[in-house]
């Protein structure tokens, strides 16, 4: 897709969108930083596509460019991506433990993507949702990665200054929430649940974190309100 022209002098930025609670917070975030984003959504093979939809309704929803990336990960024994992998129901969760549904080294390609796509455009910046909940289980949610990662990328790149911005990195769930009502993002045009049927199974770690949150603030998860 063509991207829009950029207005002289304003902030730029990549969005690594996925269509869910924390991605399209990071989004709105963005925005309310007077950033110019260009988003990139990626279709990997994932069992939950529903977030395709979710992500790039957002994308229209707040009027910004965004380019749909389709790669797969063959290889990844992740019940994400695998049909004869049980994505875990109903699970104890707890800190430290990774989850069938990692998908091996997913935020090194994304991020090299939008490393990519941020040098070719002149942005600053390039956004991701990663917060506490993910790198308690998602190695590549670390603090200490995403540092490490923008030294290597910087290192290996014509321009050496592109930042990693994660600004909810250490907000809990239900404080990306309250952030993201401040901001005015329409929660219930979100997608979250892992196992990838038309309604959210309730059960799945996704699901249990972002009901849970809800429940915290005193508020039913409107998405589940239809």
């Amino acid at each position: 897709m063509a991207v829009r022209r950029q207005p002289k002098g304003k902030k730029k930025a990549v969005i690594l969108l996925s269509g869910g609670i924390d991605s399209v917070t990071t989004l709105y975030f963005a925005k309310s930083q007077n950033y110019k984003s260009t988003a990139i959504i990626f279709d990997y093979g994932q069992r939950h596509r529903r977030e395709i939809d979710s992500a790039k309704y957002i994308a229209k929803l707040t009027k910004t460019d965004y380019y749909l990336i389709r790669s797969s990960f063959p290889w990844v024994n992740s019940s994400l991506t695998k049909n004869n992998l049980m994505v875990a129901k109903n699970r104890k969760l707890g800190q430290g433990v990774i989850p069938l549904t990692y998908v091996s080294g997913r935020n090194i390609i994304f991020l090299s993507y939008g490393f990519s796509l941020a040098e070719s455009i002149k942005a600053q910046s390039v956004f991701l949702g990663a917060h506490v909940q993910d790198y308690s289980g998602y190695p590549d949610c670390r603090p200490e990665f995403l540092n490490n990662f923008q030294t290597a990328a910087n290192s290996g790149m014509k321009s050496t200054k592109i930042r990693i911005v994660a600004p909810l990195i250490n907000k809990s769930k239900r404080e990306i929430i309250r952030m993201g009502l401040d901001l005015g993002v329409p929660f219930e045009k979100t997608w979250s649940c892992y196992v990838g049927e038309r309604r959210p199974c309730l059960r799945c770690d996704s699901c249990r974190f972002r009901i849970q949150a809800f429940t915290d603030l005193g508020m039913k998860d409107p998405a589940l309100k239809s």
